[in-house]
């Protein structure tokens, strides 16, 4: 039927390949998750002591993490954007994908300098010596992961831009039980091997981040749709004009991204300041609402791919499409998760330590506190998540930067610590700032994509 008999036909037919695109990413986003709170429950095992240093040792390591996920979501807008212009563009898109992992290499040297020196950085700013001293013993392995892990996220977002997300799924959804078996070994001696705690740990992350980026590098070598592209021919050949076209997209999401995730490690390191219960109630409540975050992250991923194929094509009215929808959809899916936070709590949290130990009780109590705090920020959590996606496919990158500059380190961040300290709020005090800044970091991204035509963001 013809679209103008029929004017809901496009939007419906946006919504399939929406969601056609961000299920997949659901999926590998969640694993991903799953690989973390994986983590989380073997370190759970091995004590609380174990699970504050490893939250400190993780926090300080994805603070760098987060900065190459977001230099390597260049990738998608640019690639996206060029199928909008030419579907079938070769030589292009390989040299998009080839000039961000050389930048994703590029940021893994001065990365690697720096978490070398761990102890000294988590003592430098107030943590408990014993407790830095062990996270160090798991960043000095996990550290090497970078680069593996980097290569493994361009290569997600390329077949994710080609629109065939299914295998950044396969190879996520293959390496949980690959991570759940070398943590299994190397944290508790199995197998033969000894025991070797946190540092079984790490190595166990580097292991994992190695198959990944193999798998996926496997996959678009092998595969008869992304083998033609040739991405790792003459791959040491200099391509100036590229590496610095990803440096101009990708820098500001990095910074973006880095804010929000970095802001949530300040809150780690705050919450260190106030004591362990609060440390290890606080590691176990954000990794409850990483997961259900994992979902709108996903529908902001693929609303990147969407918008910036309809960017490189021209057509506005696709633009506004892909992108309101993708905001309605997270809205809704964040309503159900704040529903779930706020009434089974206990059971959200008995999965990750035991209930029924009288040592828990504290950790419990607070991080139930905690949870009822992140019900009511899944909202807007997941509006500033699809927004700043919709943007990207727009290649909108520098203003979303600074409202997120703003919104978490000097309003989330500056209410969270007066509430926590001046105020005696205390660990409730941190996490109610936290809200505070994804509220208003969600309101002017949203504001910004509404007046996206008027603000000259739309291809003329």
């Amino acid at each position: 039927m013809d679209h103008n008999m029929n004017p809901g036909a496009p939007w419906r037919t946006e919504a399939r390949a929406l969601l056609s695109l961000a299920l997949p990413l659901v999926i590998g986003n969640l694993g991903w998750s799953a690989i973390a709170a994986t983590d989380l429950l073997l370190l759970g095992r091995l004590g609380p002591d174990a699970v504050a240093a490893g939250s400190l040792a993780l926090n300080l390591y994805q603070a760098f993490l987060v900065f190459g996920i977001g230099l390597t979501t260049a990738a998608s807008p640019l690639i996206a954007s060029e199928r909008g212009r030419r579907l079938h563009s070769v030589r292009d898109i390989r040299r998009t994908v080839r000039q961000t992992i050389w930048a994703a290499a590029i940021l893994c040297l001065p990365a690697w300098a720096l978490l070398w020196n761990a102890e000294p950085i988590l003592i430098l700013i107030g943590q408990d010596p014993e407790l830095s001293a062990q996270a160090a013993t798991l960043i000095h392995a996990l550290q090497w992961g970078l680069l593996p892990y980097f290569v493994f996220l361009v290569l997600r977002n390329y077949v994710s831009a080609l629109e065939k997300p299914i295998w950044g799924v396969i190879v996520t959804l293959a390496t949980v039980p690959f991570n759940a078996l070398a943590g299994w070994v190397l944290i508790f001696g199995h197998l033969g091997f000894p025991a070797m705690g946190l540092h079984g740990a790490g190595i166990a992350s580097l292991l994992t981040s190695i198959f990944m980026g193999a798998g996926m590098a496997l996959v678009v070598s092998v595969h008869r749709r992304f083998r033609r592209y040739h991405l790792f021919g003459r791959f040491w050949v200099a391509d100036w004009s590229r590496l610095r076209t990803v440096w101009r997209i990708g820098l500001p999401i990095a910074f973006t991204v880095g804010f929000e995730v970095t802001v949530f490690n300040a809150a780690v390191f705050l919450m260190g300041l106030i004591g362990r219960a609060e440390l290890a109630a606080h590691a176990v409540a954000i990794q409850i609402a990483a997961l259900c975050f994992m979902v709108p992250m996903g529908i902001g991923q693929a609303a990147t791919v969407r918008v910036g194929y309809a960017h490189g094509r021209r057509d506005r009215a696709a633009i506004g499409r892909a992108g309101w929808l993708a905001l309605g959809l997270g809205t809704a899916f964040a309503a159900g998760t704040a529903t779930l936070l706020i009434t089974i709590p206990r059971t959200l949290i008995g999965s990750f330590i035991d209930l029924d130990l009288p040592a828990n009780a504290p950790v419990i109590g607070y991080a139930i506190s905690f949870l009822a705090i992140a019900a009511l920020f899944q909202l807007v959590d997941a509006t500033q998540a699809i927004g700043a996606g919709v943007l990207r496919g727009l290649q909108d990158t520098r203003m979303p930067m600074i409202f997120a500059a703003i919104g978490y380190w000097v309003i989330g961040i500056g209410t969270g610590t007066i509430l926590a300290f001046p105020m005696k709020m205390e660990g409730v005090g941190i996490w109610l700032g936290l809200a505070t800044g994804l509220g208003v970091v969600a309101v002017l991204l949203v504001w910004r994509w509404a007046w996206r035509e008027r603000l000259g963001l739309l291809p003329a």
